[in-house]
């Protein structure tokens, strides 16, 4: 067998194309294909075929792209930079391809290599900057998937950076020594305010920290992203979310966060966890936020990874509170919160026309004093209801909710571990609802759906709780017994 490479065949290199003649030969879906990645592009588009196909025609139209209505002729290429070939019949190809290299013009004849002087590459287009991958032919489908990956990682708002640094470059030049002082000017540009500005659209914002990066002599300054790292599969966590992991110095992380999603962080970034899960709080809520302002006070880009989404039960509130007080920048990437995954999991329309229009979002803890919450009368009234955290509640949020009118036959659907491969899942009614306490075996965040939509659930792998009810009176009698 032969041992590979480790050298390339073809080189990868940028080449201008401003206001340059681009030729492509053919009318076809591959034509097209090969006029929409040129099309990304300043390049003068060229297109030669008598026979186009109704699509790409309308598009030539709407793109203002010239079009020579007649065959092929050699000089076609006349003043060309480079030549795409897609006629589908490969003695045409050939001629093209022959007529190409012989006038000395770069051609690429699509899907076949042999008549190839270069390969496109699967681009991520941020322009100015651009990202080009490559297999030299032979994976088109794997540098796609490559493709798609790193387009993930990259902000839509990468590009206008590139620029906006470009505007910045001579001043910076002509202000900071070349080693330390650019090197670090550069590095808060590209990861600090300006960036941050850019991200939220704010083109001046962004101009104006840059400036006052560049003419001040401030140490870098911290950022926070309170970050929702959704309800535990990590394909569920947000492109956004991700990014932040990937640029952050810190991680500081919740008890009920999978290691799954902690791991797609930057490697070299401290983890720090700060619990906060029902019995076992290794920090503080004070000590949470005396640690997020000391860290972004450091100069640390600090992601505070919450489960869920940090809006809805994350305690999100008092650290914004407590990072404007300190005059820490801060933003919130939200997540997908817990009841939308259990939702997704039993295939549970959480509002169904003409059944219900109103969610109410509870910790189930609220039904545990005197007074009925005033969402309590939107439950009984139709709303669908999502207890979070609900296990040891489960007998006073059904007891008080029958007491205060719901019915006792509304449907209810429970899930440990949302979205999780090893997630499990029990349906029944209200008054099914008690014997979760019981469950010494439900060591995971549970979620609690309760009402009428609840019924138009897939209950396919569903466990009953009447079951569970059932045993649960029956321990209680032989008790009572002993």
């Amino acid at each position: 067998m032969t041992k590979p490479s480790a050298k390339l065949n073809t080189f990868p290199v940028f080449m201008r194309v401003e206001g340059q003649a681009v030729v492509i030969i053919g009318g076809g879906e591959e034509a097209f294909a090969k006029a929409r990645l040129m099309a990304q592009s300043s390049a003068r588009l060229l297109v030669v075929s008598d026979r186009l196909e109704a699509d790409f025609a309308a598009w030539i139209a709407q793109n203002g792209v010239s079009h020579i209505n007649a065959p092929y002729r050699a000089g076609h290429l006349a003043g060309a930079v480079m030549v795409f070939v897609a006629t589908g019949d490969v003695v045409q190809d050939r001629t093209v391809s022959n007529d190409a290299r012989r006038l000395g013009v770069p051609v690429n004849a699509v899907d076949r290599p042999e008549l190839c002087d270069f390969f496109t590459p699967a681009l991520v287009n941020r322009a100015p900057l651009a990202i080009a991958i490559g297999t030299e032919g032979a994976g088109p489908v794997l540098a796609q998937m490559v493709r798609a990956k790193i387009d993930r990682l990259l902000s839509p708002s990468l590009g206008q950076l590139a620029g906006l640094a470009s505007s910045f470059r001579e001043t910076a030049e002509a202000l900071l020594p070349k080693g330390t002082a650019r090197r670090r000017f550069w590095r808060e540009f590209f990861a600090g305010a300006p960036a941050r500005a850019l991200e939220r659209g704010e083109l001046e914002n962004a101009r104006r920290a840059a400036a006052e990066l560049l003419h001040g002599d401030k140490a870098a300054t911290g950022h926070v992203a309170l970050v929702g790292a959704g309800p535990g599969a990590e394909d569920l966590l947000t492109l956004r979310a991700h990014r932040h992991l990937m640029e952050a110095d810190v991680i500081a992380y919740d008890a009920l966060v999978p290691e799954a999603v902690i791991a797609m962080g930057r490697r070299d970034a401290d983890r720090l966890p700060v619990g906060k899960r029902k019995g076992c709080h290794s920090k503080s809520q004070a000590e949470i936020n005396v640690l997020l302002v000391k860290l972004a006070r450091q100069g640390k880009r600090v992601v505070r990874l919450k489960s869920g989404d940090p809006l809805v039960f994350g305690r999100a509130g008092e650290e914004m509170q407590v990072l404007r007080d300190a005059g820490i920048s801060y933003e919130v990437v939200p997540g997908v919160t817990s009841a939308f995954a259990a939702a997704a999991d039993f295939e549970l329309p959480l509002t169904l026309r003409g059944v219900t229009s109103s969610m109410v979002f509870t910790t189930g803890h609220d039904l545990k004093g005197k007074s009925l919450p005033d969402w309590a009368k939107l439950a009984i009234s139709g709303a669908t209801v999502a207890v979070y955290m609900g296990r040891s509640v489960a007998a006073d949020v059904a007891t008080r909710l029958i007491e205060a009118g719901l019915a006792p036959d509304t449907a209810v659907a429970v899930v440990e571990n949302a979205s999780l491969a090893g997630r499990r899942k029990f349906h029944g009614t209200l008054a099914d609802l008690s014997s979760l306490e019981a469950r010494t075996d439900l060591t995971g965040p549970v979620m609690t759906i309760i009402g009428d939509a609840v019924a138009g659930a897939n209950f396919t792998g569903s466990e009953p709780l009447a079951g569970q009810r059932a045993k649960a009176a029956n321990r209680s009698f032989e008790d009572s017994l002993t």
